[in-house]
């Protein structure tokens, strides 16, 4: 049989440097029936300059504006026919065999969606890595954490997570998607521009009725950014997109008790952040706040209900990763969870 074409796609915004040290790893993929596509987000370096001289055959797309990695990627995968998809990041290193087994899993089972490798540090490589480790999760609140990674712990490989397991969300650094899903579910929220359009777009899958997965078999090493710096820009579209979703995708009995705690621990959070001198912290979650509180009293009026409410859902944590993390100290994924999801 025909091996089913993989489209990878890099978004690329001033990353000639990424480019340089990565584009060797991907050129290098064994995966037979492989394009690689460097979509850019208006970038204003030699970006393009760069991969033209040196990578003639990959393809490039160009965009006038940066609309972030959610708008980005949705411009360029309308332009991009395929099977699969492969959302990577400029700052991942690939190991030669890692497209294979994600592939024959997802081929394997048609109802999976969307997959993602394990993820591991490009700096440290025996500990995962912050933006997905091996494979995401969700706690009852809508707080999102993965396995190998609690909030700003992320665990030694000791291939304690080996086996391929449903999750609740793949990460974005790395995500492999059945392209016809995407475009089925509309793709990623552009409104989001950046942080936790991934999440959400997993979401949609698993209430579509699609699986998501973690193919451990699959290895690739990130840069990243480790924790997110306090305050800015970043913090806001964090605190917004986590709420925007809970709103998009919760159900109404849900919401009802929900929204409400967590705009109140955003608070606490916020006014801690405050009382120790952060104000670009608290300011990022106060105007997060205005931000969805506007959003609920227009668009999201009208989205209409879901019909599966979160615990239903694969990847779930039915308890709070905020009282295990804060309050019980618990740092590991297999601590938190226990023998059960309970």
């Amino acid at each position: 049989m025909a091996l089913p074409e993989v489209a990878v796609v890099i978004l690329n915004y001033n990353g000639r440097s990424y480019l340089e040290s990565f584009l060797p790893s991907v050129m290098a993929s064994t995966y037979g029936n492989k394009r690689v596509v460097v979509a850019d987000n208006a970038s204003t370096d030699d970006s393009l300059a760069f991969v033209r001289q040196h990578y003639p055959s990959i393809e490039i797309l160009t965009h006038p504006v940066n609309e972030g990695f959610a708008g980005g990627y949705n411009w360029a995968l309308k332009e991009v026919s395929s099977d699969y998809y492969v959302l990577l990041n400029s700052d991942v290193s690939v190991t030669p065999g890692w497209i294979e087994p994600i592939i024959a899993l997802m081929e394997q089972d048609k109802r999976i969606a969307a997959c993602q490798p394990k993820m591991l540090s490009f700096q440290q490589p025996d500990l995962f890595e912050y933006a997905g480790a091996c494979g995401g999760w969700i706690d009852n609140l809508g707080y999102p954490f993965s396995r190998g990674r609690i909030f700003d712990i992320c665990e030694t490989d000791a291939g304690q997570y080996n086996e391929p397991q449903p999750i609740f969300w793949a990460t974005g650094a790395a995500m492999f998607v059945r392209a016809g899903v995407y475009h089925e579910l509309g793709g990623l929220d552009g409104t989001f521009f950046a942080h936790q359009e991934e999440i959400d777009l997993c979401w949609r899958m698993q209430l579509a009725g699609y699986r998501i997965m973690a193919c451990p078999q699959s290895v690739v090493y990130h840069v990243g950014a480790g924790t997110l710096p306090r305050g800015g820009r970043k913090v806001y579209l964090n605190f917004r997109n986590n709420l925007i979703m809970l709103c998009k995708n919760l159900t109404r009995s849900e919401k009802v008790w929900k929204l409400p705690l967590r705009f109140l621990l955003d608070a606490i959070s916020a006014w801690k952040g405050l009382l120790t001198g952060d104000t670009a912290f608290f300011k990022a979650i106060f105007f997060a706040h205005m931000a969805v509180i506007g959003r609920i009293l227009t668009d999201y009026q009208r989205t209409k209900p879901q019909a599966k409410p979160l615990k239903e859902l694969e990847g779930v944590y039915h308890g709070s990763v905020v009282w295990q993390y804060f309050i019980k100290h618990k740092t590991r994924f297999h601590e938190i969870l226990g023998k059960k999801n309970d």
